[in-house]
């Protein structure tokens, strides 16, 4: 007879025993508690009591189920096989690391034979093996989710490569995994990221020394009013970050700001500075300008994309335009605001979003606009449709407002009139913060393209002269920089294109004050502009069937390593020019972080820890942009549910901080009333169809996503 220790051993591996959940079987016959990971050599009947009277980490519901279970064990008999001797289960090794016993229960013979005994007991098996695996991948995303939820950290986190390769590093080492301890993470393993980083940054100094880097400084000021520059390092393998400083002393003082940004040129070598790029703040222009009164062999010059992103906000100044968004935000605020509203959205819109997420506020409205635009005829046709008439959203005084603003035509028409004027804008905007092909060769060209763009959507020029008003005044810094026209001169897609931009003064003298203040030898000078004549008569390389197909496909200074071989001197310049960013705000912020970095009340080695911190962070950023073979610039991943837009209340700036008085409002207190709407409900539905579908057609041209 079996012995109790026996007899607990034997039923202690059978498949069906929920206790195995909680315990692993190791390889010399030990039971180790998931829990505190004690090992006992009872058989599962004994792990189960260990678990329930000595272990403190069970959690009081699991020792309440294994409770019940040990007394149904004290009254269950032992199975035993016709040969008088108990059936030993088959042990499995799942994936997962965790062992779980099976049990090959001894079936009766029927007339199919003894195969058929074998694939029922197999088809058990599987299917209790998929249910404790399933229970076991339960248990422990559960544990992840609340390891999210008790540290405060974003869900969109889940999404980032380095996580899923986190967890699958965990799976692959299996059980037993000792955690990294709070020291050893702000320690050595710290440390060791640093370094990774460094050896990363090793690649970027070798190109910045061969084709020379933009210095980029990026300034915000956060809610404690303080200013802080980030300093970024840009050339055409991509963006580093460097430090994050407290600027507020700095740029107070057009004198000290200069200090500021000599002393990142000194950083860097002055050999290795091209440019460095600010925002056009006054002290920031005074500031660069003093800069190359010093270092006369660099340029200063103004972020593009600030500039861009000031017209775009006195465009959503304008009257027309505010009024337009306003509205936009009501619907689309009202829709997402109200559940049912969305499902019964989503069902005529099949999935299609009537909201995008941008870098900047007017980004974002844009692409708002534009795809509300898009579904004018879905949302016509969900509020014609019987399942809105029938809901309770149809008698609300908002939902009225909202079925009649989709059937507004002056809506619409103001609508297609912003996207008309901002598009364009939009896309010059989307084409410099591209990382994949740097923006100083399209510079030029783009604000040209874009003035076009928008004066061609018009019948009159009167109807966009407030527009080319605006971009002309926030435009006339960056009008005819050296840099700017050099790039665009050696753009092969621009320049075999255009017969008479030799003929072009002002990119003629662009182009020698370039030459001439980023090559300080002469005897060099003289060769660039000797080798100039082979680019003017496009001869040998550059005339060259395969170089004239990759006009336009590849990124001018790739095209300029592949086929300038002939002009060594021109294409290293060349290359230096067109590898340039014109765009200083790239740096996805981390507001705390940031605060925390400058803070004063911070040791000077935990402040040093929390640089190391954000200068991994933002690094690893920048590289996982750089490698994605798609990236839009503009677009951001995600939704950001505090928007405007899904609010449905247009933000402004406050009087006071917790106010709803606007200066705006303060302003504009006495001026003119709302304009009424002007309703079509009375119109047949096929006319109003036809009418709207006629403006689609006018205006798709204008509205379309397309690059330069």
């Amino acid at each position: 007879m079996a012995s109790e220790r026996d007899s607990s051993s034997t039923t202690s591996i059978e498949s069906d025993d929920p206790g195995w959940m909680y315990n692993n079987l190791e390889d010399d016959d030990g039971i180790t508690c998931l829990f505190c990971y004690k090992v006992t050599r009872k058989g599962i009947h004994g792990a189960k009591l260990h678990q329930i009277k000595a272990c403190s980490l069970c959690p009081e519901d699991v020792k309440d189920k294994l409770n019940v279970l040990v007394k149904k064990h004290k009254s269950k008999k032992i199975v035993v096989a016709e040969d008088g001797v108990a059936k030993m289960p088959k042990i499995e090794k799942k994936r997962s690391g965790v062992y779980i016993g099976g049990q090959e229960k001894r079936l009766k013979s029927n007339a199919n034979g003894p195969h058929s005994n074998l694939e029922a007991t197999s088809l058990k098996q599987t299917n209790m093996n998929d249910a404790c695996e399933n229970e076991l991948r339960a248990r422990t995303v559960q544990a992840i989710a609340r390891f999210f939820c008790e540290a405060g950290v974003a869900f969109n986190v889940a999404r980032l490569d380095c996580f899923n390769e986190m967890i699958e590093l965990i799976g692959n080492y299996g059980p037993n995994l000792k955690p990294p301890s709070y020291h050893e993470l702000r320690g050595p393993l710290l440390k060791n990221e640093v370094d990774n980083v460094n050896k990363w940054i090793k690649v970027h100094e070798d190109e910045w020394s061969k084709y020379g880097c933009s210095i980029m400084l990026d300034g915000w000021t956060d809610r404690e009013q303080r200013t802080s520059i980030n300093f970024l390092v840009n050339s055409f393998t991509g963006t580093v970050f460097m430090e994050s400083v407290d600027a507020s002393s700095y740029t107070e003082s057009v004198s000290e700001m200069c200090r500021l940004l000599d002393s990142f040129v000194e950083r860097i070598g002055e050999a290795n500075v091209v440019q460095v790029i600010t925002d056009s703040g006054s002290n920031s222009v005074l500031a660069g300008k003093m800069l190359m009164e010093t270092r006369p062999n660099l340029f200063w010059t103004p972020c593009a994309a600030h500039c861009i992103d000031l017209m775009l906000e006195d465009i959503g100044n304008l009257a027309k335009v505010k009024k337009t968004i306003k509205r936009g935000i009501f619907l689309v605020g009202y829709i997402y605001n109200r559940c049912g509203v969305l499902n019964m959205m989503r069902e005529f819109t099949n999935n299609k979003e009537l909201t995008r997420n941008g870098i900047t506020r007017f980004v974002t409205t844009y692409l708002s606009l534009q795809s509300l635009y898009k579904q004018k005829g879905s949302l016509e046709r969900m509020f014609i449709s019987e399942k809105w008439r029938s809901s309770v959203w149809a008698k609300e005084a908002k939902g009225k407002t909202a079925k009649k603003l989709v059937y507004t035509l002056p809506f619409w028409n103001n609508v297609v009139w912003t996207l008309k004027v901002t598009g364009p804008l939009v896309r010059a905007l989307r084409l410099l913060k591209n990382e994949k092909k740097p923006g100083m060769g399209y510079i030029y060209k783009a604000m040209d393209t874009a003035k076009e763009a928008i004066r061609s959507a018009f019948d009159k020029e009167n109807d966009c002269k407030v527009v080319y008003d605006i971009i002309d005044k926030r435009w006339d810094c960056q009008r005819h920089l050296p840099l700017h026209v050099a790039g665009y001169y050696f753009n092969p897609e621009f320049y075999c294109t255009n017969p008479d931009i030799e003929k072009d003064s002002a990119v003629i003298k662009g182009l020698t004050a370039c030459v001439q203040k980023l090559v300080p030898s002469n005897a060099e000078q003289d060769l660039i502009m000797t080798e100039l004549i082979k680019w003017v008569n496009q001869a040998g390389h550059f005339g060259n069937d395969l170089a004239i197909r990759a006009r336009g496909k590849i990124a001018p200074a790739d095209w300029w390593k592949l086929y300038g071989k002939e002009t060594p001197n021109l294409q290293k310049f060349a290359v230096k020019v067109l590898s340039l960013a014109c765009s200083s705000s790239c740096c996805e912020r981390n507001w705390g972080s940031f605060e925390h970095i400058n803070s004063k009340k911070m040791n000077q080695l935990e402040h040093k820890k929390l640089q190391n911190l954000v200068f991994v962070k933002y690094n690893r950023t920048f590289k996982n942009r750089h490698d994605k073979d798609v990236y839009d610039s503009i677009y951001l991943k995600g939704t950001d549910y505090s928007n405007e837009w899904l609010t449905g209340k247009m933000e402004e700036n406050r009087v006071l901080e917790n106010e709803d008085l606007t200066r705006v409002g303060v302003a504009n207190a006495s001026l003119e009333d709302e304009e009424q709407f002007s309703y079509l409900s009375d119109i047949e539905d096929e006319t109003l169809v036809d009418w709207f579908g006629d403006f689609d057609d006018d205006v798709e041209d204008y509205i379309e996503d397309v690059d330069f």
